[in-house]
């Protein structure tokens, strides 16, 4: 997410920081770099030209100019004024109401309705502890309301059933009076969406929104259509009270024109990021931690939250004891680290979450792949519980039988054993009390404006 924007910008921003002091002809030339970069990554003209007029007027004050670390001092003025245009901070679902609140999912076909639905409830399930319904007002696309059905099987929600015969907003007033009657806390309505926006479209949605009073409208867009996904918002809200937007697709997005647009154009908040196809998959949107990661300063927070909710914390403390005691890493430690790690997001989304990651070559992040580490599980998999306590026994025939079972080669093997063996010499020295030692000498590699 971002990829291209935090390209541009921390190159622009590395030129800056190799100058002592900055003038407002270097400053003027940095901004144009700055403008370029905004309208590449297709953020919407206006807000690219209110931007850098703000950006400008504060960075050729006394703010900069007069800084002892003026690279600095401008990276900070960047940071808070993108903050500034996405939002001040992260607005929460508003659910003040007497249950069930009625949340009301819009949006055009494809965009991602349903899978968001489903995530949504998923995420008021485990974050909020609140009892969900889903509802499924879509009477004209093929099997959307049997695929609402699955996914809310698979995030444990309720389901109202529904069928192509009825009408939308018969259906959402008796999902209302259902979700009432049992005494859930949420019902999420999803609607139909057209390929464009159509007055028949407009007047349906308006109708089912009379009909249940949600207490939030939420627009769901997909982020890979750039500025589009602002300019369609827009028109959503002109026919309908939307309070938030759902961008989905995040993951997906090397550019971010999106993300930086919406709230400018529509005035309308970002209150989710869709970030992957399963239905974890959902982030609430910090425009702090975006903007942090934006800059190529990641967003340990985050990485921090989403490690408490998903590593195995009985694991983690059998792994500790275990190496405390001075007993071997072996690999099947090794496999449920891996596990782990797939479990927060895989490769990819640590990577754009850690400090400085932004700044690795193309080349470098190219190889970074959540592959190798399904390949790497299905070697171990392969392996007799004998072997993952003791892998020094693994050798030529263990190895071609490992290699076949799991569907790879003899080198591939080779390669995990090779990668084991140097994870296994940095748990030794972890539990030696190296920890401490290692972050001393990382601290000194860490980008500037990393926070310690």
């Amino acid at each position: 997410m971002f990829q291209n924007l935090t390209e541009r910008l921390g190159a622009t921003i590395k030129r800056l920081r190799g100058q002592g002091r900055l003038s407002e002809d270097n400053i003027r030339e940095a901004l144009r770099e700055v403008r370029m970069a905004l309208l590449e990554a297709d953020v919407a003209l206006p807000v690219v030209k209110e931007f850098i007029e703000r950006v400008r007027q504060r960075a050729v004050g006394q703010e900069v100019l007069q800084s002892l670390t003026p690279g600095q001092a401008l990276v900070r003025i960047v940071n808070d004024e993108l903050v500034a245009i996405m939002g001040e901070a992260c607005d929460e679902l508003d659910l003040r109401a007497q249950p069930p609140a009625v949340v009301l999912m819009a949006g055009l076909q494809g965009s991602g309705k349903t899978t968001s639905s489903a995530k949504l409830a998923r995420w008021l399930k485990e974050r909020r502890k609140k009892s969900a319904m889903l509802v499924s007002c879509d009477v004209y696309r093929p099997a959307a309301i049997d695929q609402l059905q699955t996914l809310a099987g698979e995030v444990g929600a309720e389901f109202f059933p529904s069928n192509p015969e009825q009408d939308p907003v018969s259906i959402a007033r008796a999902a209302l009076e259902e979700a009432r009657r049992r005494h859930l806390d949420v019902l999420i309505v999803d609607t139909a969406g057209r390929l464009h926006i159509d007055d028949a479209m407009m007047d349906e949605i308006r109708r089912i929104h009379e009909a249940v009073d949600p207490v939030e409208t939420l627009f769901v867009v997909d982020s890979m259509t750039g500025q589009d996904a602002a300019r369609t918002a827009r028109a959503f809200d002109e026919a309908l009270p939307l309070t938030g937007v759902i961008l989905t697709k995040a993951d997906g997005d090397a550019r971010g024109g999106a993300a930086l647009s919406i709230r400018s154009i529509t005035g309308k908040p970002i209150k989710f990021l869709g970030v992957g196809e399963k239905t974890d998959a959902l982030e609430p949107f910090h425009p702090d931690r975006v903007a942090s990661r934006i800059l190529g300063m990641g967003d340990v927070l985050s990485l921090v939250e989403e490690a408490e909710r998903k590593i195995d914390k009985q694991k983690a403390a059998k792994l500790a004891g275990k190496l405390g005691k001075g007993k071997r890493f072996d690999l099947e430690d090794f496999h449920d680290q891996m596990e782990q790690m797939l479990g927060m997001g895989g490769l990819g989304s640590l990577m754009d979450k850690l400090p400085g990651m932004g700044q690795l070559p193309q080349n470098v992040r190219e190889q970074v792949n959540d592959r190798d580490m399904h390949r790497m599980l299905a070697i171990i998999r392969s392996m007799t519980p004998q072997e993952r306590r003791f892998p020094d026994i693994i050798k030529g025939s263990r190895r071609r039988r490992i290699a076949a079972g799991s569907g790879t080669r003899v080198q591939d093997v080779n390669r995990l054993l090779k990668q084991f063996t140097q994870m296994q010499k940095m748990m030794k020295k972890m539990s030696k009390g190296g920890m401490k030692k290692m972050m001393r000498g990382l601290k000194g590699r860490m980008p500037q404006g990393f926070p310690f």
